[in-house]
């Protein structure tokens, strides 16, 4: 049980030529990033972006002036909130930051990172524990999913509750062990696609300029997703992340199709944009269901994203798609779904409307989190007040 708190916001402060935003460095499941209360970022959008790209160091491929990881799994950021509507505890925008970009994608989620949003709201006092078990409705403001999120919350021997990071939770990509976050999503289906399946088809045809015809299964069920057969694509789907990183070729082809596909499922241009995702698939080779290697979009994630594996297993239990063309065999109202990827597997655990096997109404996993290093993250003051004082303009 948990208790949604008025809690005292803290303030932005200044200390020499720089300005101090209070901020929480986490991981979530493999990605990680600074996390800040919404509600101190400047609320204009571009100002706000300016703000992000500066905490992070972008663009720069090392990202040498900002605390940004220098790979887009370490490159992102989450804004919390108390929740502004009604059932919903805490509410948070997920923000992509590319190492050399200048931009900042707002557009789409990530599930690793949101199993830290209801630490982060423990931990800033906009979720009071009042059990050993605190459970908060998380609503992502990018895409308007919402998850139910439990994680432990033992007492101290003053009675204060704290949000436990030691466990027997493993997520392979992430060293050792700790405590489970148990994050179940609500209906996630058309995130940012509309439907489950954008063409109304579990496959499609698309013509790519260079490779030909290609069979692909658009869907998104919490990220736009495009399922393609390894082989189709001159791979194996067993490669390293650094052997299709180095594969440019391979790459190019991945892309080609990527453009041909985000126009296929209703998402225009995605030139610019970070979905669809694309995923590699291939039959299992470690008593899994299925083998995957995922692009993000444009580099291979080291093991896959949360919801990139919801919706690949998704694709495994839709009659007609190309996953369920390789994939082990699953079955049941709730199949459990063991989605293998470069660190490992990744289960998840789909529940199925009986009158609609395509409508997945619920969709269960563990992910882990750790809270880094608490402080202030400095942002140049011309980045944070992009108009000077009148004592400055005469300085």
């Amino acid at each position: 049980m948990s208790a949604v708190a008025a809690a005292r916001v803290p303030e932005v402060t200044r200390r020499g030529s720089q300005t101090a935003i209070p901020c929480l460095f986490m991981r979530g499941g493999t990605s990680r990033g600074p996390f800040f209360d919404a509600r101190l970022l400047p609320a204009d959008p571009g100002h706000r972006d300016a703000v992000l790209l500066a905490a992070l160091g972008s663009p720069d491929p090392r990202q040498i002036d900002g605390v940004g990881g220098a790979h887009p799994l370490t490159s992102k950021t989450g804004l919390v909130r108390p929740g502004t509507e009604a059932g919903i505890d805490v509410e948070w925008t997920f923000a992509q930051v590319q190492p050399d970009g200048d931009t900042v994608d707002t557009s789409a989620n990530c599930g690793n990172m949101l199993a830290a949003v209801l630490p982060f709201a423990v931990e800033t006092g906009m979720v009071v524990p009042t059990g050993d078990r605190t459970t908060a409705r998380v609503l992502t403001r990018n895409t308007g999913m919402v998850a139910e999120i439990t994680v432990a919350t033992p007492a101290e021997p003053s009675g204060t509750r704290h949000v436990a990071y030691d466990g027997a939770a493993r997520v392979d990509g992430v060293p050792g062990t700790a405590a489970p976050v148990e994050i179940g999503f609500l209906d996630t289906a058309g995130s940012v696609a509309g439907t489950l399946l954008p063409t109304g088809r579990p496959r499609d045809t698309v013509e790519v300029p260079g490779l030909g015809a290609v069979d692909v299964t658009l869907i998104d069920n919490g990220q736009p997703l495009v399922v393609v057969e390894a082989a189709r694509l001159g791979a194996t789907g067993y490669e390293s992340p650094a052997d299709i990183d180095a594969d440019e070729a391979l790459r190019a082809r991945v892309e080609a199709l990527r453009l041909v596909c985000g126009e296929a499922m209703g998402l225009g241009d995605v030139g610019g944009r970070n979905y669809p995702k694309m995923t590699l698939v291939a039959p299992p080779r470690h008593g899994g269901t299925l083998s995957t290697r995922s692009l993000i979009p444009r580099v291979c994630h080291q093991s896959i994203g949360v919801l990139a594996a919801v919706t690949a297993a998704t694709a495994c239990v839709v009659e007609g798609t190309v996953a369920r063309d390789v994939a082990a065999g699953v079955s049941g109202a709730e199949p459990t779904v063991s989605v293998e990827h470069p660190a490992g597997e990744f289960s998840v655990t789909l529940g199925l409307d009986p009158a609609d096997p395509r409508r997945v109404t619920r969709s269960a996993l563990l992910r882990t989190a750790r809270l880094l290093m608490a402080g202030d993250l400095l942002v140049p003051r011309s980045v944070w007040d992009p108009t000077p004082t009148l004592q400055e303009k005469h300085a």
